[in-house]
């Protein structure tokens, strides 16, 4: 990748991973991308950095530009290491940038990289920054996915800076969102939303109520295509989804089976519901990333899981999916477990166990097919 244009004095100037493939827990078939921001202005700005492992590739980006000592000012948005990791060589590079960042952020840069004496500058919500003819506006924004977490608005330009909100794990050549078409964006987004940000709906909603007042013309999240087309509807997406809006019409089944008796209870279930007129989402673990689910879950009403008992347990592949869900809290589900089982039937009753314990209405079903 080399450094993208957006605007007059504003760079796309990140690191592209499309071999990448787990993005801690979660499956990226499409790679990702690790987005930064120039700003040239009196004071020239750099917004985030990018793994470790591309530090290169992001500072030989910045050099076709700038020279990485002539940048002024760093805006840490976040500390997660694929937004920090050349942080440390940026600095060595470069020791008397200005820092801008949350106390969490301080507090994480010193954690990760044992980094303390560096000019540091502690931002809370209401501060701006100048740097020239740009003020940036700082909206710290907890929870989103991190303690430390910040939105940066670039108020002249109408540009939100928005972290991991607004995300998409996708590495396809696009630049816009427009490139890639409504469609797929929304199909990429949720996906994102369901393994990343579900959890922290009433953080969200806390960060759309604190935004709502900003005339925004382009969103630059960390992750993904950059957005200017189909910001309302992403704006919208995020308040439904953060708001737990589900859609009455949508069922998600995920199962794994032995024999195939799972399986075929899995398929009628479809039928049945089909036949209502609902619109039927299949995911089969044996040949599916338990995070390929998450995307579905976001928006379904109904969730039915079928596991088959092994050795007095549901089936590895549904225990690693029900651990994941569980940490990602969906709420206020209708869930159904079935499954079959030959003479102890328990891994039904370990998965209505856990959706009862993440509050959902359950209604468990087993199938006795053979007793020794």
């Amino acid at each position: 990748m080399s450094a993208i244009k957006l605007r007059d004095n504003i760079y796309a100037v990140g690191a592209v991973d499309p071999e990448v493939r787990i993005f801690h827990g979660y499956e990226t078939p499409f790679g990702a991308t690790y987005n930064c921001y120039l700003v040239i202005d009196e004071k020239i700005t750099l917004i985030d950095n990018v793994k470790a492992l591309f530090t290169e590739q992001f500072i030989q980006n910045i050099e076709e530009i700038v020279p990485l000592e002539k940048i002024d000012v760093l805006i840490q948005n976040h500390i997660e290491p694929d937004h920090s990791g050349s942080f440390p060589e940026i600095l060595k590079r470069n020791p008397n940038l200005e820092v801008y960042l949350t106390s969490g952020s301080k507090n994480g840069i010193k954690a990760y990289y044992g980094l303390e004496d560096y000019n540091a500058h502690v931002v809370k919500l209401g501060d701006t920054l100048s740097t020239g003819k740009y003020t940036y506006h700082f909206v710290p924004a907890p929870m989103v996915h991190w303690p430390d977490s910040m939105l940066t608005y670039l108020a002249e330009e109408k540009i939100l800076f928005s972290n991991d909100a607004f995300g998409q794990h996708v590495c396809t050549g696009e630049t816009y969102d427009d490139e890639m078409g409504l469609e797929r964006l929304m199909e990429r987004a949720m996906d994102y939303y369901g393994n990343i940000v579900l959890p922290f709906g009433n953080q969200v909603q806390k960060v759309l109520e604190q935004a709502a007042g900003l005339d925004i013309g382009m969103i630059c999240p960390s992750h993904g295509v950059i957005l200017r087309s189909y910001i309302k509807e992403i704006v919208e997406a995020y308040g439904r989804w953060a708001r737990n809006e589900c859609d009455m019409d949508k069922v998600v089944i995920v199962y794994d089976s032995m024999w195939g008796s799972t399986e075929e209870m899995a398929y009628k279930i479809k039928k049945e519901y089909e036949d209502l007129g609902k619109k039927v989402h299949m995911h089969c673990l044996r040949d599916e990333h338990y995070s390929q689910v998450m995307g579905d879950v976001v928006e379904a009403k109904f969730v039915f899981l079928g596991a088959s008992t092994l050795n007095n347990n549901m089936m590895p592949t549904m225990a690693a999916f029900v651990t994941y869900m569980k940490g990602l809290r969906p709420k206020d589900r209708i869930g159904l477990a079935f499954g079959s089982y030959g003479w102890s039937g328990e891994a039904t009753k370990q998965v209505d166990e856990i959706m009862q314990g993440l509050g959902w209405h359950t209604m468990p079903i087993r199938k006795q097919l053979y007793r020794g």
